[in-house]
């Protein structure tokens, strides 16, 4: 029993570690700046990963969100919400075991979330 939990607990793992490099390499090819990926286990009950990344304008944020969604959705990663895409100066994309924060610069600077996760 204790062998079968163990193997479970590394394929999530894996699983998630898996997820965290395929939306921040996604993000850096969309030309999102300032990529940073900051594990939360223990300190947030809603995710294991916060991503950040900070985008030029409200339109490069949100087409960074529509496409990173799309190319999640094809290589079968569930999207489970967006937030922000009206206002388009801080986006949050929900995969579940990771969570996606696009900010503009100044909503970056101004929130300073790398503070409050890490």
């Amino acid at each position: 029993m204790l062998k079968s939990h163990i193997f479970m607990m590394r394929e999530k793992n894996r699983v998630e570690q898996n997820l965290v490099e395929f939306l921040t390499k996604t993000l850096d090819d969309l030309k999102a700046k300032d990529i940073l990926a900051i594990d939360v286990k223990g300190k947030s009950s809603i995710t294991d990963t916060m991503i950040l990344a900070t985008g030029t304008s409200s339109r490069h944020l949100a087409s960074t969100a529509d496409r990173l969604m799309s190319e999640a959705k094809q290589a079968g990663i569930e999207v489970f919400g967006d937030e922000g895409k009206a206002v388009a100066d801080w986006i949050v994309v929900d995969f579940g075991q990771a969570i996606v924060h696009l900010l503009q610069e100044d909503s970056r600077e101004m929130y300073q979330l790398e503070k409050l996760w890490a």
